[in-house]
């Protein structure tokens, strides 16, 4: 007899989830772009994207400002953010170049942060926005930066290891390369970065989407913890002003 717990049933994860998941996958190839500052603009781009995407499901329109708040990017937009993040790249490249091409675990793990990063947003962002915690009026207003701060220090506090171990799993045997991110992110015909497409990406692409969303059916008990704990940040519980999305390995 088939074993229910792992294999689920047809419709079991909703379209809204599966373009959750596949933002985090191309948020998570980001750094494999051998572009300087190209790899920041695209994850940017993915991440907001993905916020907008989200909120068209539901017939909502933000303000830029909203979106860029909810995507974890308006402080990095700033004009210092903006300086600081140009001054680590500027630093960091040359090293970070060199050693992704001798070590493959780095590389694997910049990936798993980043994916692990972006679908624990997105998951709570899907889960706020079932919840009616944003709707046209209150996004003029502050609650794109409350719903933010909760999805936050949620993340902050339960253990994403489960889920990191998965992802880790699923880049270490998979056969994307330098190359493919590259064709994921650039546009041939303009010259310049685009946001990838679910509907027109690379089988290799779709595959770890795919993969990525039966690991989340499967870790589906974490992903109820982690809906109770942006709950009760939202209610009002204490929360961290700053602190890192769930992606500790």
């Amino acid at each position: 007899m088939a074993d229910s717990n792992t294999a689920p049933p047809p419709g079991a994860v909703p379209p809204s989830l599966a373009r959750v998941a596949f933002h985090a996958v191309a948020a998570g190839l980001t750094p494999l772009i051998p572009v300087p500052f190209l790899d920041d603009y695209a994850l940017r781009q993915v991440r907001e994207q993905s916020v907008r995407d989200q909120l068209k499901d539901k017939g909502l329109k933000a303000p830029d400002k909203a979106i860029a708040v909810l995507a974890g990017s308006y402080e990095a937009r700033s004009l210092g953010g903006q300086l600081v993040s140009y001054l680590k790249a500027v630093a960091l490249f040359p090293v970070r170049k060199v050693f992704r091409k001798v070590f493959f675990v780095l590389w694997v793990k910049d990936c798993v942060d980043l994916t692990s990063a972006c679908l624990h947003h997105g998951y709570l962002l899907h889960h706020a926005l079932q919840r009616g915690d944003l709707d046209a009026a209150s996004l003029q207003g502050d609650a794109p930066r409350k719903v933010q701060a909760a999805i936050v220090a949620a993340c902050a506090e339960l253990d994403a290891r489960p889920i990191n171990q998965a992802l880790r799993r699923i880049f270490r045997s998979s056969r994307v390369l330098m190359a493919e991110a590259t064709r994921a992110f650039m546009d041939p015909k303009q010259g310049g970065a685009r946001v990838p497409d679910p509907k027109s990406e690379s089988a290799e692409v779709k595959s770890l989407t795919d993969r990525l969303l039966q690991e989340m059916w499967e870790e589906r008990g974490y992903f109820t913890a982690l809906e109770r704990h942006y709950d009760k940040h939202l209610r009002g519980a204490p929360a961290p002003t700053q602190a890192p999305a769930a992606t500790g390995t």
